[in-house]
């Protein structure tokens, strides 16, 4: 079983381009003074749910862009 920090890796190097989650979209500084939220929302731009094209839980520790590569093809138009 991963850990949680392993799961929810956003700076992750081969994270896949097509998982999408709300931090990404907050133009600010990180805050020491403010803990970490990990709530783990994600969602693939592909299918546009919470699971990947493989099937699996779109969330960092899954979404390698290596290991999904293929499934995201296919599931493009």
């Amino acid at each position: 079983m991963k850990s949680d920090q392993e799961r929810f890796n956003t700076n992750h190097p081969d994270l896949c381009s097509g998982l999408r989650w709300k931090g990404q979209f907050i133009l600010s500084d990180h805050d020491v003074n403010v803990p970490s939220s990990n709530e783990g929302l994600f969602w693939c731009l592909h299918t546009q749910t919470c699971i990947g094209p493989d099937g699996k839980l779109a969330e960092p520790g899954n979404c390698s862009s290596m290991r999904r590569a293929s499934d995201s093809a296919s599931a493009s138009p």
